[in-house]
Protein backbone atom coordinates (compact mmCIF):
# COMPACT_ATOMS: atom_id res chain seq x y z
CA UNK A 1 0.00 0.00 0.00
CA UNK A 2 1.69 3.12 -1.38
CA UNK A 3 1.64 6.10 1.21
CA UNK A 4 2.26 9.51 1.01
CA UNK A 5 5.54 11.20 3.06
CA UNK A 6 4.30 12.52 6.07
CA UNK A 7 4.96 16.30 5.76
CA UNK A 8 2.80 16.35 2.37
CA UNK A 9 0.18 14.31 4.30
CA UNK A 10 0.21 17.21 6.59
CA UNK A 11 0.00 19.98 3.88
CA UNK A 12 -2.69 18.66 1.79
CA UNK A 13 -5.19 18.33 5.03
CA UNK A 14 -3.97 22.09 5.38
CA UNK A 15 -5.06 22.75 1.75
CA UNK A 16 -8.20 20.63 2.43
CA UNK A 17 -9.28 22.33 5.50
CA UNK A 18 -8.78 25.59 4.03
CA UNK A 19 -11.16 25.06 1.47
CA UNK A 20 -13.83 23.73 3.51
CA UNK A 21 -13.43 26.49 6.15
CA UNK A 22 -13.91 28.90 2.93
CA UNK A 23 -16.67 26.87 1.37
CA UNK A 24 -19.87 29.15 1.05
CA UNK A 25 -22.44 28.35 3.63
CA UNK A 26 -25.08 26.85 1.14
CA UNK A 27 -22.37 24.32 -0.45
CA UNK A 28 -21.06 22.96 3.03
CA UNK A 29 -24.93 22.63 4.28
CA UNK A 30 -25.55 20.53 1.16
CA UNK A 31 -22.97 18.37 1.39
CA UNK A 32 -23.31 17.55 4.71
CA UNK A 33 -26.89 17.15 4.67
CA UNK A 34 -25.70 14.77 1.89
CA UNK A 35 -23.48 12.94 4.15
CA UNK A 36 -26.18 12.60 7.40
CA UNK A 37 -28.51 10.81 4.49
CA UNK A 38 -25.50 8.55 3.35
CA UNK A 39 -23.83 7.73 6.63
CA UNK A 40 -27.59 6.47 7.16
CA UNK A 41 -27.23 3.18 5.47
CA UNK A 42 -25.14 1.55 7.82
CA UNK A 43 -27.54 1.53 10.71
CA UNK A 44 -30.31 0.43 8.01
CA UNK A 45 -28.25 -2.79 7.13
CA UNK A 46 -27.50 -3.27 10.62
CA UNK A 47 -31.43 -3.45 10.97
CA UNK A 48 -31.28 -5.91 8.31
CA UNK A 49 -28.70 -8.21 9.61
CA UNK A 50 -30.25 -8.55 13.23
CA UNK A 51 -34.06 -8.90 11.36
CA UNK A 52 -32.64 -11.52 8.94
CA UNK A 53 -30.47 -13.61 12.07
CA UNK A 54 -33.38 -13.69 14.41
CA UNK A 55 -33.19 -17.01 16.00
CA UNK A 56 -30.63 -18.29 13.52
CA UNK A 57 -26.97 -16.98 14.33
CA UNK A 58 -25.06 -16.79 17.40
CA UNK A 59 -24.27 -13.36 19.51
CA UNK A 60 -20.48 -13.53 18.11
CA UNK A 61 -21.46 -14.43 14.84
CA UNK A 62 -24.05 -11.57 14.69
CA UNK A 63 -22.29 -8.89 16.07
CA UNK A 64 -18.75 -9.39 13.18
CA UNK A 65 -21.87 -9.64 10.46
CA UNK A 66 -23.20 -6.05 12.19
CA UNK A 67 -19.69 -4.01 12.55
CA UNK A 68 -18.96 -5.32 9.08
CA UNK A 69 -22.15 -3.66 7.96
CA UNK A 70 -21.01 -0.19 9.59
CA UNK A 71 -18.72 0.79 7.43
CA UNK A 72 -21.60 1.24 4.65
CA UNK A 73 -22.62 4.85 5.20
CA UNK A 74 -19.03 5.85 5.77
CA UNK A 75 -18.00 4.65 2.17
CA UNK A 76 -20.19 6.32 0.82
CA UNK A 77 -20.01 9.57 2.74
CA UNK A 78 -15.88 9.66 2.67
CA UNK A 79 -15.14 8.49 -0.64
CA UNK A 80 -18.39 10.67 -1.90
CA UNK A 81 -16.35 13.66 -0.67
CA UNK A 82 -19.34 14.71 1.51
CA UNK A 83 -18.42 16.42 4.78
CA UNK A 84 -18.59 15.00 7.75
CA UNK A 85 -18.55 15.84 11.52
CA UNK A 86 -15.88 13.69 12.47
CA UNK A 87 -13.74 14.11 10.47
CA UNK A 88 -13.47 17.93 10.43
CA UNK A 89 -12.78 17.52 14.55
CA UNK A 90 -9.04 16.53 12.87
CA UNK A 91 -9.48 18.41 9.25
CA UNK A 92 -10.60 21.71 10.55
CA UNK A 93 -8.36 22.30 13.23
CA UNK A 94 -4.82 21.41 11.30
CA UNK A 95 -5.49 24.88 9.70
CA UNK A 96 -6.04 26.75 12.98
CA UNK A 97 -2.80 25.15 14.65
CA UNK A 98 -0.96 26.22 11.46
CA UNK A 99 -1.97 29.54 12.11
CA UNK A 100 -3.82 29.41 8.87
CA UNK A 101 -7.54 29.85 10.31
CA UNK A 102 -9.20 31.60 13.47
CA UNK A 103 -11.23 29.79 16.06
CA UNK A 104 -14.28 31.21 14.59
CA UNK A 105 -13.67 30.03 11.41
CA UNK A 106 -13.70 26.84 12.63
CA UNK A 107 -16.75 27.19 14.95
CA UNK A 108 -18.37 28.54 11.84
CA UNK A 109 -17.33 25.42 9.51
CA UNK A 110 -18.01 22.76 12.34
CA UNK A 111 -21.37 24.08 13.20
CA UNK A 112 -22.57 24.87 9.48
CA UNK A 113 -21.29 20.52 8.98
CA UNK A 114 -22.90 19.17 12.44
CA UNK A 115 -26.49 20.85 11.55
CA UNK A 116 -26.20 19.80 8.03
CA UNK A 117 -25.26 16.08 9.54
CA UNK A 118 -27.99 15.26 12.05
CA UNK A 119 -31.04 17.17 9.69
CA UNK A 120 -29.99 14.39 7.17
CA UNK A 121 -29.75 12.11 9.53
CA UNK A 122 -33.34 12.63 10.55
CA UNK A 123 -34.36 12.70 6.99
CA UNK A 124 -32.87 9.19 6.66
CA UNK A 125 -34.34 7.76 9.50
CA UNK A 126 -37.77 8.61 8.69
CA UNK A 127 -37.99 7.13 5.21
CA UNK A 128 -36.42 4.35 6.65
CA UNK A 129 -39.03 3.60 9.36
CA UNK A 130 -41.69 4.79 7.21
CA UNK A 131 -40.27 2.42 4.24
CA UNK A 132 -38.95 -0.23 5.24
CA UNK A 133 -40.58 -2.47 7.58
CA UNK A 134 -43.11 -2.73 4.86
CA UNK A 135 -40.52 -4.15 2.57
CA UNK A 136 -40.18 -6.84 5.02
CA UNK A 137 -36.54 -6.14 5.53
CA UNK A 138 -36.76 -4.56 8.44
CA UNK A 139 -38.35 -5.26 11.93
CA UNK A 140 -39.48 -2.34 14.37
CA UNK A 141 -37.71 -4.65 16.54
CA UNK A 142 -34.29 -4.13 15.13
CA UNK A 143 -34.56 -0.56 14.99
CA UNK A 144 -34.83 -0.69 19.31
CA UNK A 145 -32.04 -3.22 19.51
CA UNK A 146 -29.78 -0.82 17.56
CA UNK A 147 -30.91 2.42 19.54
CA UNK A 148 -30.78 0.67 22.84
CA UNK A 149 -27.21 -0.90 22.55
CA UNK A 150 -26.16 2.72 22.53
CA UNK A 151 -28.23 4.48 25.05
CA UNK A 152 -27.92 1.84 28.07
CA UNK A 153 -24.43 3.24 28.40
CA UNK A 154 -23.74 5.07 31.53
CA UNK A 155 -22.87 9.24 30.45
CA UNK A 156 -19.34 9.14 31.31
CA UNK A 157 -18.80 6.46 29.17
CA UNK A 158 -20.85 8.04 26.21
CA UNK A 159 -17.98 10.89 26.71
CA UNK A 160 -15.10 8.94 26.81
CA UNK A 161 -16.10 5.94 24.18
CA UNK A 162 -16.80 9.47 22.04
CA UNK A 163 -13.08 10.43 22.77
CA UNK A 164 -12.28 7.20 21.38
CA UNK A 165 -14.96 7.10 18.29
CA UNK A 166 -13.21 10.83 17.15
CA UNK A 167 -9.89 9.63 17.96
CA UNK A 168 -10.02 6.74 15.38
CA UNK A 169 -12.30 9.07 13.10
CA UNK A 170 -8.93 11.55 13.30
CA UNK A 171 -6.77 8.66 12.31
CA UNK A 172 -9.21 7.64 9.24
CA UNK A 173 -9.07 11.07 7.89
CA UNK A 174 -5.63 11.35 8.27
CA UNK A 175 -5.12 7.76 6.75
CA UNK A 176 -7.54 8.44 3.94
CA UNK A 177 -4.75 11.30 3.03
CA UNK A 178 -1.89 9.25 3.02
CA UNK A 179 -3.06 6.64 0.94
CA UNK A 180 -2.77 6.11 -2.63
CA UNK A 181 -6.37 4.63 -4.48
CA UNK A 182 -9.82 3.78 -4.37
CA UNK A 183 -9.24 0.01 -2.47
CA UNK A 184 -6.18 1.20 -0.06
CA UNK A 185 -9.17 3.66 0.90
CA UNK A 186 -11.98 1.04 1.25
CA UNK A 187 -9.78 -1.07 3.24
CA UNK A 188 -8.43 1.48 5.86
CA UNK A 189 -12.58 3.01 6.05
CA UNK A 190 -13.68 -0.67 6.67
CA UNK A 191 -11.08 -1.42 8.93
CA UNK A 192 -11.33 1.80 11.29
CA UNK A 193 -15.24 2.45 11.20
CA UNK A 194 -15.62 -1.46 11.85
CA UNK A 195 -13.46 -1.07 14.72
CA UNK A 196 -16.16 1.25 16.16
CA UNK A 197 -18.88 -0.84 15.33
CA UNK A 198 -17.63 -3.95 16.86
CA UNK A 199 -16.93 -1.82 19.76
CA UNK A 200 -20.26 0.05 20.14
CA UNK A 201 -18.41 3.44 20.57
CA UNK A 202 -20.72 6.20 19.90
CA UNK A 203 -20.42 8.15 16.89
CA UNK A 204 -22.17 11.71 16.89
CA UNK A 205 -23.32 11.43 12.97
CA UNK A 206 -23.87 7.63 12.56
CA UNK A 207 -25.29 6.99 16.20
CA UNK A 208 -27.61 10.05 15.75
CA UNK A 209 -29.38 7.58 13.49
CA UNK A 210 -29.13 4.54 15.45
CA UNK A 211 -30.54 6.10 18.43
CA UNK A 212 -33.28 7.99 16.55
CA UNK A 213 -34.19 4.78 15.03
CA UNK A 214 -35.33 3.78 18.51
CA UNK A 215 -37.11 7.48 19.13
CA UNK A 216 -38.94 6.88 16.53
CA UNK A 217 -40.36 3.29 16.96
CA UNK A 218 -40.09 2.57 20.44
CA UNK A 219 -41.58 4.11 23.58
CA UNK A 220 -37.86 2.64 25.43
CA UNK A 221 -35.81 5.31 23.93
CA UNK A 222 -36.76 8.67 25.28
CA UNK A 223 -35.61 12.40 24.07
CA UNK A 224 -33.84 12.80 27.33
CA UNK A 225 -31.76 9.92 26.39
CA UNK A 226 -31.57 11.20 22.44
CA UNK A 227 -30.32 14.70 23.68
CA UNK A 228 -27.54 12.94 26.59
CA UNK A 229 -26.55 10.78 23.74
CA UNK A 230 -25.64 13.60 21.21
CA UNK A 231 -24.69 15.83 23.53
CA UNK A 232 -21.60 13.75 24.91
CA UNK A 233 -21.34 11.59 22.08
CA UNK A 234 -20.38 14.97 20.31
CA UNK A 235 -18.19 16.41 22.98
CA UNK A 236 -16.27 13.44 22.90
CA UNK A 237 -15.88 12.60 19.10
CA UNK A 238 -14.80 16.93 18.95
CA UNK A 239 -12.39 16.34 21.62
CA UNK A 240 -10.81 12.86 20.59
CA UNK A 241 -10.56 14.19 16.59
CA UNK A 242 -8.87 17.62 17.79
CA UNK A 243 -6.60 16.62 20.90
CA UNK A 244 -5.46 13.22 19.85
CA UNK A 245 -4.89 13.47 15.92
CA UNK A 246 -5.37 16.92 15.45
CA UNK A 247 -2.93 18.56 17.71
CA UNK A 248 -0.33 15.34 18.21
CA UNK A 249 -0.04 14.71 13.99
CA UNK A 250 0.39 18.51 13.51
CA UNK A 251 3.29 18.74 16.47
CA UNK A 252 4.85 16.04 15.32
CA UNK A 253 5.27 16.45 11.87
CA UNK A 254 6.45 20.39 12.25
CA UNK A 255 8.97 19.25 14.88
CA UNK A 256 10.78 17.10 12.02
CA UNK A 257 9.04 13.85 11.11
CA UNK A 258 9.42 12.76 6.88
Amino acid sequence: MEQTPTREVLDSLIESGLHEINRERSGLLLSSLSAGLDIGFGPLMMAVVLTLSQNGLDAPTTELLLASVYPIGFAFVILGRSELFTEHTTLAVIPALDGQASTRQVARLWGLVYVGNIVGGLLFTCLAVLLMPGVGVVSPGAFETISLTLVSHEFHWLFVGGIFAGWLMGLLAWLITAAQGTTSRLLIIWIVTATIGLLHLPHSIAGNVEVLFGLVTSAAVSPLDYLAFLALATLGNAFGGAIFVGVLKYGHVVRGAR
